[in-house]
């Protein structure tokens, strides 16, 4: 079973991760994506030996696989190699637009799916390079 996790940058510079989908569901925090990915995780393994010192049985959805997703601004935090304007020219989107997006500004969803198709092409042309040695 896999669970959906959600991690998203806050206006006020801090980011936040949850689980829209579990009950009593675990949350992290960080200053950035990475450090909420790892206090989300931490989060969960501590639920977990809760219910273990109690005697209880674990829920199924805390020894899920966690699929992270990223908001936009989140993504380039969890990327910093990412250069957000070079990312937008590649994707054709307007880099200043871009740049936006990045700082929290609204992005509908179809415009999420855009982005998201247009960086997995990204990969995949990556997958497919080769270096000479």
């Amino acid at each position: 079973m896999k669970q959906k996790v959600i991690i998203e940058w806050g206006k006020d510079g801090s980011y936040s991760a949850y689980a829209p989908d579990m009950q009593n569901a675990p949350i992290g925090t960080g200053n950035t994506a990475e450090e909420t990915k790892q206090d989300f995780l931490n989060t969960v393994r501590e639920m977990r030996e809760v219910y273990m010192e109690e005697g209880k049985t674990v829920p199924e959805e805390l020894n899920a696989e966690f699929d992270f997703q990223y908001d936009i601004s989140a993504l380039f935090s969890a990327f910093p190699f990412l250069n957000i304007s070079k990312t937008a020219h590649a994707l054709g989107i307007n880099e200043s637009l871009m740049r936006q997006y990045s700082k929290g500004q609204y992005v509908s969803k179809q415009r999420t799916l855009e982005i998201e198709a247009g960086i997995h092409e990204l990969g995949a042309r990556l997958q497919k390079v080769s270096l000479t040695h």
